[in-house]
């Protein structure tokens, strides 16, 4: 079972998956008792998401193989099809992947005999994120049908958006979009607002960092100007509903999307969906290994 978009997952299968995590956190413990090895490969920086892998695999008891583009033979040629099947037949349980160009797993998953995990395939999906969305919210409101959610910022170079956007209307949500015109990614098929119009109807506001480093121009951004079009400003933040939540997947831009001041505010549930990652993680982990027969196969 590899998991690599969100398409990958049923509705029964996400709500499985959030409520073994939600078990997690209740205190169950999700510990093996033998020895499985793991591998983490990092084809970007990346800190919530390799640390919290990491964690959840501390967590379990499942040994990491260590990786470092950097050191490793990537930088002598090798491709990512060979570094997968070496770490493959090193002995690992299952492969974590984070990798800057979309859909990298194309021509690599069926070849694999354990699972892959999608870590973030550039502008592509990041189901492991959006997972840890589900589960903040569902903490909230018990789930997702008629629930309003807007996803605001740079929606066209986040892979948060297209996995959150798409997963979050099939489970009953009504989604709407806040961008400016040459951030906004017509694959979506849902509305865009203006931010002092979202901010006043939605329960869930998803905000999204300005991800520089996809723009072709370098991320050119007047901060200021930007969050007074399109971040949650003081005022802003007002005149939200009274339940409605704020959610962002970070690192966070301060004063870009956000007033700094917000970032921790009652509203806030940013630094909760990072704490939900570590337990999201350890049930992605668990589910794929199971359905992909990996304990059967090498452990029973």
């Amino acid at each position: 079972m590899h998991l690599l978009t969100m398409n990958d997952l049923t509705n029964d299968e996400i709500n499985y998956l959030l409520d073994q995590a939600q078990l997690i956190i209740d205190g169950q413990s999700n510990q093996y008792e033998f020895k499985l090895t793991g591998s983490l490969l990092f084809y970007e920086p990346s800190t919530r998401t390799k640390l919290s892998f990491e964690m959840a695999c501390h967590q379990m008891n499942i040994n990491l193989l260590s990786f470092s583009k950097e050191t490793s033979s990537v930088t002598k040629g090798e491709s990512l099809y060979d570094t997968v099947k070496t770490i493959e037949s090193l002995g690992a349980d299952f492969i974590v992947i984070r990798h800057p160009d979309e859909q990298f797993y194309e021509g690599i998953y069926t070849d694999l005999h354990v699972p892959l995990i999608n870590a973030g395939d550039g502008t592509g999906e990041h189901p492991s994120q959006s997972l840890l969305d589900l589960l903040t919210i569902k903490q909230e409101f018990g789930g997702f049908n008629g629930l309003s959610v807007a996803i605001c910022g740079d929606i066209k170079h986040s892979r948060v958006a297209k996995s959150n956007a798409r997963v979050l209307h099939r489970l009953g949500a009504d989604v709407v979009l806040v961008a400016e015109e040459e951030w906004q990614d017509p694959t979506l098929p849902y509305p865009y607002i203006a931010m002092d119009e979202a901010i006043k109807q939605v329960d869930v506001l998803m905000l999204l960092r300005v991800q520089k480093e996809r723009h072709k121009n370098g991320g050119l951004v007047n901060s200021h100007s930007y969050l007074q079009q399109y971040g949650l400003t003081k005022d802003r933040e007002r005149k939200m509903k009274p339940r409605s939540i704020i959610l962002h997947p970070a690192p966070v831009n301060r004063g870009v999307e956000i007033d700094s001041e917000l970032v921790e505010c009652d509203r806030s549930r940013i630094f909760k969906q990072m704490n939900n990652g570590v337990y999201i993680r350890q049930a992605i982990i668990d589910f794929c290994i199971q359905k992909g027969g990996v304990l059967h196969e090498n452990h029973y």
